[in-house]
C-alpha cells in the first residue's frame, strides 16, 4: 500500500474517472489533444514574437500617468485616432452608449436641484416647538431666505416629472457597462464641479477651497456623487458591437438600434429629447443651478449643448464626442500602434506601446515604478483647471497641489531617471473659463499672491513652478518638456503629439549611437 506522502494530488486530479466508458476516454483524449494544440500554438507565436522583437527595432514605450479625470484616456484616444483610426471608429457604438451614460447623469443632477430647491420652497411644517421637523433645517442652504430662491412653477415640476425614466435608463446602461463583478464605484468630479460660496461650505472642509461632493441640500441631495469605473481586464466594448451595420464597408459603420430589446435606451433617450432640450434651456433652471453653484459644463462628459444631435433617433458619434466622453478606468491598458519612425528612412514603423495607469489615486503612486522602469517616456497629465477643486479621496487635499506632489515624486524617482518626462498642462479651455467668470486663482492657490488673474499669467507661474521641481528634485540633468494642452481639442492636440513622438524618437536614436 502507498505511503500517505508519496501521493501525486496532480496525478489524482488528472486521473481519468473511474469507470470510463470507451465513448468517454475517446472524448476526453480528443479533448486533451485540442488543448494541448493550443498550448503550444501559444507557446510558438510568444517565441516568434520573442525572436521578432530581437531581430527588429525595440519598441517604443510610453506611459501615461496623471490622477484621475486629468485626461490620459482621452490621450490614448488621440494617439488611436491618429494611428489606429479603423479600430477607433468601429467603437463607435460602444461610446454611443457611453455618451447617453454622459446625458443622463447630467440631467438626473438637475432634476436633483429642483427637488431640492422646491423643497426649500415647500419647507416642513414646523413642531409646537418652533423648529422644522426635519433635520435639513440646520443645513446653511435651508436658511436662505423664500425670496432669493429661483421661482420654480407647475410647469417645471411636470417636466421633471417626464424626464424621471431617463434614470432608468441610466440603471441599464451601467447594467450593460458592467456586468457582476466586472466593475465597482468610484468617488467622481461629479461632486468636484460644486463650489459652495462663503457660509455654505461643510465645516469639516479645512482645504480652504471648493466642497468636493455635492452635499448638504445641494444637487446631491447630501449624498456624494460616485461614477462606475469599468476594469480594463473586462471587454466592456464588446457589449455593444452587435449595434453595428457595415454600412457598405465604411470604417465609421451605421449604429442600428437595439431591435427588439425593450431595454433600449436610445429609444428613451429620444423620446425625452425635446424636454430635456427645454429643461436646459430654461432660465430659470440655470438659476437653480447657479444657485447651487453647479458647473456642469466643467463636467467631463458634458453634452447638454448638442441634445438637439445626440438624441436624434439615428445618432451617431462622431470622433470629437469619442474624446469628450467619459468613462472611469481602472488597471493597466496596454494598447499597440505602428508608427512611421520619422528619422527619414522612407515609410519605416515602429511599435509603440501606450500604457495607461487608471483607477485609484494610489495606483499612480510610488508601487508602480518598478514595473515601468523600461519606458522611453512618460506623458504626464496635470489638470490645471482644478486650482479650486480638492480630491474625493481627501479632501483636505486641493488637486492641483496633489498634481505638484505627484509630479515631484516621478520627477524624483531613480528608477526613472533615465526616463523622459513629457509634462502636459492640461484643461486650459476650461482654466479660461473659469478665471473669467471671476474665480480667484489666488484664494485657492496661496502662493500665488495677488498677481493677475488672467490665463498668461497663472499658466506662466505654474509652468515655472513644475520646471523648478523638474530642475531640483531630477536624479540627473534632462531636458524639460512642457505643453499646454486641451486633449478634447482633436486638431491641437495631434500636433502635439506628432511633436513628442519626434523628440522621443530623437532622443533613442542619439542614445543608440
Amino acid at each position: 500500500m502507498a505511503r500517505g506522502d508519496d501521493l501525486d494530488p496532480l496525478s489524482a486530479v488528472l486521473a481519468p474517472p473511474p469507470n470510463e466508458s470507451p465513448a468517454d476516454r475517446e472524448g476526453r483524449l480528443r479533448a486533451e489533444a485540442e488543448a494541448k494544440r493550443i498550448s503550444d500554438a501559444i507557446d510558438e507565436e510568444i517565441q516568434a514574437q520573442v525572436k521578432a522583437e530581437k531581430k527588429g527595432p525595440k519598441p517604443i514605450k510610453v506611459l501615461l500617468l496623471g490622477q484621475s479625470e486629468s485626461g490620459k484616456s482621452t490621450t490614448l484616444k488621440n494617439f488611436q485616432l491618429l494611428h489606429s483610426q479603423k479600430t477607433f471608429r468601429t467603437e463607435r457604438s460602444s461610446w454611443r452608449a457611453v455618451i447617453f451614460l454622459n446625458v443622463v447623469r447630467s440631467i438626473r443632477l438637475i432634476l436633483e436641484a429642483i427637488a431640492d430647491v422646491h423643497a426649500l420652497q415647500n419647507p416642513p411644517p414646523s413642531s409646537p416647538s418652533g423648529r422644522s421637523s426635519t433635520s435639513a433645517s440646520s443645513s446653511p442652504i435651508s436658511t436662505t431666505p423664500p425670496d432669493s430662491l429661483p421661482k420654480l412653477t407647475s410647469e417645471h415640476l411636470k417636466l421633471r416629472m417626464r424626464l424621471l425614466p431617463l434614470l432608468q435608463v441610466e440603471e441599464v446602461l451601467i447594467r450593460k457597462l458592467t456586468p457582476a463583478g466586472s466593475g465597482e464605484y468610484e468617488a467622481t468630479s461629479l461632486g468636484h464641479i460644486t463650489n459652495l460660496p462663503a457660509g455654505l461650505e461643510n465645516s469639516g472642509n479645512n482645504s480652504g477651497g471648493s466642497d468636493s461632493g455635492i452635499s448638504g441640500d445641494g444637487a446631491g441631495g447630501g449624498k456624494r456623487e460616485r461614477e462606475i469605473a469599468v476594469n480594463t481586464q473586462f471587454a466592456w466594448k464588446n457589449m455593444f458591437t452587435r449595434l453595428m451595420t457595415g454600412g457598405s464597408g465604411r470604417d465609421s459603420g451605421e449604429i442600428g438600434s437595439w431591435e427588439g430589446d425593450p431595454d433600449d435606451p436610445g429609444k428613451i433617450i429620444h423620446a425625452c429629447g425635446e424636454d430635456m432640450i427645454k429643461l436646459w434651456g430654461d432660465p430659470t433652471i440655470q438659476s437653480v443651478l447657479e444657485f447651487q453653484k453647479i458647473r456642469l459644463q466643467d463636467l467631463p462628459g458634458f453634452f447638454l449643448d448638442e441634445l438637439d444631435r445626440i438624441t436624434a433617433a439615428k445618432y451617431v458619434p462622431t470622433d470629437d464626442d469619442i474624446l469628450r466622453a467619459r468613462l472611469k478606468t481602472l488597471g493597466v491598458s496596454e494598447y499597440r500602434f505602428q508608427v512611421k519612425d520619422g528619422s527619414g528612412f522612407g515609410s519605416s514603423t515602429r511599435e509603440w506601446r501606450i500604457y495607461d495607469v487608471g483607477g485609484h489615486r494610489s495606483l499612480v503612486r510610488a508601487a508602480w515604478a518598478p514595473f515601468f522602469d523600461d519606458m522611453n517616456a512618460i506623458l504626464f497629465l496635470a489638470p490645471i483647471s482644478c486650482f479650486d477643486q480638492v480630491l474625493e479621496e481627501d479632501p483636505n487635499v486641493n488637486r492641483l497641489e496633489d498634481s505638484i506632489l505627484l509630479w515631484k515624486s516621478i520627477v524624483s524617482n531613480p528608477l526613472l531617471s533615465r526616463t523622459s518626462l513629457v509634462l502636459f498642462l492640461n484643461k486650459i479651455d476650461i482654466l479660461k473659463a473659469k478665471l473669467a467668470s471671476g474665480i480667484q486663482f489666488g484664494h485657492y492657490i496661496v502662493s500665488y499672491g495677488t498677481r493677475p488673474n488672467d490665463y498668461d499669467n497663472t499658466s506662466n507661474y505654474l509652468r515655472r513652478k513644475f520646471q523648478q521641481i523638474h530642475k531640483e528634485h531630477s536624479p540627473a540633468p534632462r531636458t524639460f518638456y512642457c505643453h499646454f494642452t486641451t486633449v478634447t481639442d482633436t486638431k491641437a492636440t495631434s500636433m502635439i503629439l506628432a511633436d513628442v513622438q519626434d523628440t522621443i524618437i530623437r532622443k533613442q536614436l542619439q542614445e543608440t549611437l
